[in-house]
């Protein structure tokens, strides 16, 4: 698939992530303040918040950093989400945080992305924060990964320190053995080099600004699995009406009034006879639609079953899932830990029944472990009580992804990416073949693995 943006790409959403102090709000501030993208009132804000929190400067990060405490300690602590528009596309920003406690908040802003712009400081080049950071937008599965080495300024716009940091990047993706593409670009974020327009300061750089590549990247997806709807509700109308819809939200792929689907975890099948949308009845639904489903059989269908086109990559019903997850807790994970997972069809306790490795940031080799401590990443096998219906995150980033759920407090304690998932009953010999056969062929691990 080409490089360029296609005419259905009319909203990006972006996340700028890497180690703190490296320019992140700043950048955000600088888009938004280059392109047009705030108002007056907003600038006279950030003026006066300049003088009571900085050095008296116009300082731009303060456009995202919203919270006294962010402006204070001059960090950024929760996601920001700022809007912008430009005359090619729309932006949605999400300003995540640099510090290794706030990771699960990185996360949170990344998952929901297109693309990533990780910063560098070129001054201190690739940190530990980096290489994390890194690493889980490879492992979120973002379209592309635009990398600003910031500062570039205080290098005197070197070649030789830009080239460090892309390469050690680049060594990053290529051990974690990532495709996702990759672009660099030198920039000084404070005073806009290469951020909205095109500067000369770096002779030796002949590519595009920042913005000019946010507005040309494909974020389309290269491949789709087909129409599926995780419904969330039952819809009767009163006064005797047969009608009985199914409602939520479209995941996928295109869906039409006469298609043939599948009713997940049960297996019943029937026909679509009516689609709404917004209460308006519609014959075709596209992905990201709120829709309600009426079926021409009378079947038992509930909330958190999953309806999927016949056509389409049919998912997986499942008591064990096999996930790549970043542990957001500062209590320890062991083998045997009870957990809930939260999934969109539904949620399930579950028992941690082995812990596959940890990701060494240091080495970026998958090492051995007994235990999972605050802002891991590691892989997990888990047995589930009741089975969910589940993808591979490497084919469907929403049927594929998963949050663990403390069952004493309710505290979100990870979030995880399904890589395999094992049928929970026990075949023969020869049905485990024919289904590993089946299992590779719908649920492939994603690009990303650790492997």
């Amino acid at each position: 698939m080409s490089a360029l943006a296609t005419e259905s790409n009319t909203q990006v959403r972006i996340a700028t992530i890497g180690s703190v102090d490296d320019g992140k709000s700043t950048l955000i501030g600088r888009l938004l303040h280059d392109s047009k993208g705030i108002f007056e009132d907003q600038l006279n804000a950030v003026s006066k918040a300049s003088r009571r929190y900085g050095d008296g400067s116009f300082n731009l990060a303060l456009l995202t950093d919203g919270l006294r405490a962010e402006r204070e300690q001059g960090i950024t602590i929760d996601v920001a989400y700022r809007y912008f528009a430009t005359p090619k596309r729309s932006f949605v920003l999400a300003d995540t945080p640099g510090h290794a406690q706030f990771t699960r908040n990185m996360v949170t802003g990344a998952s929901v992305s297109d693309i990533a712009i990780v910063l560098v400081d070129a001054r201190h080049g690739v940190v530990e924060q980096t290489r994390r950071h890194v690493s889980i937008a490879a492992l979120l599965g973002v379209s592309h990964l635009i990398l600003a080495v910031n500062k570039m300024d205080l290098v005197d716009w070197s070649e030789s320190a830009f080239d460090r940091v892309v390469t050690d990047v680049a060594a990053i993706l290529t051990t974690l053995e990532s495709s996702v593409p990759l672009h660099a670009i030198p920039i000084c974020a404070t005073d806009g080099q290469n951020v909205v327009e095109k500067d000369n300061a770096a002779t030796w750089y002949e590519g595009p600004s920042v913005l000019d590549l946010l507005e040309t990247l494909d974020v389309a997806p290269s491949a789709t699995v087909g129409a599926r709807l995780a419904v969330q509700w039952t819809l009767r109308e009163h006064g005797g009406s047969d009608y009985r819809g199914y409602a939520g939200r479209l995941e996928g792929g295109v869906l039409r009034v006469g298609d043939a689907v599948v009713v997940h975890p049960k297996g019943n099948s029937s026909v679509v006879v009516g689609l709404t949308r917004a209460g308006t009845p519609t014959d075709i639904a596209v992905p990201g639609d709120a829709i309600a489903i009426e079926l021409a059989d009378d079947l038992d269908v509930g909330k958190f079953d999953v309806i999927v086109a016949q056509s389409a990559v049919q998912p997986l019903d499942t008591n064990s899932v096999t996930a790549d997850v970043c542990w957001f807790s500062e209590e320890k994970l062991h083998v045997g830990d009870t957990l809930v997972v939260r999934h969109q069809s539904g949620e399930s306790q579950g028992r941690v029944t082995r812990i596959l490795h940890r990701l060494d940031l240091d080495t970026l080799q998958n090492s051995a472990t007994t235990e999972l401590v605050l802002n891991d990443i590691a892989r997990i096998e888990i047995t589930l009580t009741t089975p969910l219906v589940v993808d591979s995150y490497g084919t469907n980033r929403v049927g594929g992804s998963a949050i663990a759920v403390d069952p004493v407090t309710n505290a979100t304690i990870g979030a995880l990416m399904f890589v395999g998932a094992q049928s929970g009953s026990s075949p023969s010999p020869r049905k485990r073949r024919l289904l590993s056969v089946v299992r590779d062929f719908i649920a492939s691990p994603p690009k990303e693995s650790f492997n």
